[in-house]
């Protein structure tokens, strides 16, 4: 039987994808079977046969070093940079529930570890047309908990608690949060820190990840076991333990 989570963030460009990637190439190099998928992506380029790449499973493979093939992380692809909902109709190829389930039920199969990728927020519209999907609504079909990733900058208290209070109101686990480019010294960082943690129940201890002088802090829920969610070496691309 697979361990899965959910990597959701508090919007759009917050790092959920660079921080997905750390989890599953250190899941990658300690020797576990581990995969990447994502429902739906958009805002994908095409290569010189036209060929549409997605972007983010990519960027996941490059920077984990998974041998997964790029086919089986994401069933639909899109090439316009709008929401998944409106690329699709735009694009003519809605997604079904059936076919995100299936897919992320042969990575369940094939793999121990799977690390799904959400879209933007976790309020993100999947489909709006008849049947309706919503992000929250595939996250608790798959019987997911989530890790939730945030700036640490200016108005995170609200995003962080907003989307925790959402969360807790759809009945999805918040497993953890991150805080991502956290600037350790800087003192609007740090008092986030102290407040955003507290919007994670039953909080354990923290650890940063860290890039390009900056890093993030992680809250854990406490009792959660240490290789539930993996701890990350310390380097300028990887995260402290847990």
């Amino acid at each position: 039987m697979s361990r899965n989570i959910f990597i959701t963030g508090t919007g759009t460009d917050v790092g959920k994808t660079y921080v997905t990637g750390l989890i599953v190439k250190k899941l990658n190099e300690s020797g576990a079977d581990a995969a990447y998928y994502k429902a739906a992506m958009s805002g994908n380029d095409r290569g010189p046969d036209g060929t549409l790449y997605p972007g983010d499973a990519l960027r996941v493979k490059e920077l984990s070093g998974i041998p997964q093939p790029v086919e089986e992380m994401c069933p639909y692809v899109y090439e316009q940079a709008v929401s998944p909902h409106l690329a699709a109709r735009w694009e003519g190829r809605p997604v079904q529930a059936e076919v995100v389930y299936a897919g992320f039920a042969r990575l369940c199969a094939a793999y121990s570890w799977v690390t799904m990728e959400g879209s933007g927020g976790i309020l993100c519209p999947i489909r709006l047309e008849e049947p309706p999907i919503w992000l929250p609504d595939l996250v608790q079909g798959l019987g997911l908990g989530c890790l939730l990733v945030a700036e640490a900058g200016l108005g995170t208290i609200n995003q962080v608690g907003l989307t925790a209070a959402y969360l807790h109101r759809r009945g999805i686990p918040l497993q953890g949060i991150v805080l991502n480019r956290f600037q350790p010294g800087n003192p609007m960082h740090e008092d986030n820190r102290g407040a955003g943690g507290g919007l994670c129940p039953g909080r354990g201890r923290g650890t940063g990840l860290h890039r390009g002088g900056t890093e993030s802090t992680v809250w854990m829920r406490r009792g959660e076991k240490r290789d539930d969610l993996v701890s990350l070496p310390a380097d300028e691309n990887h995260a402290d333990t847990l």
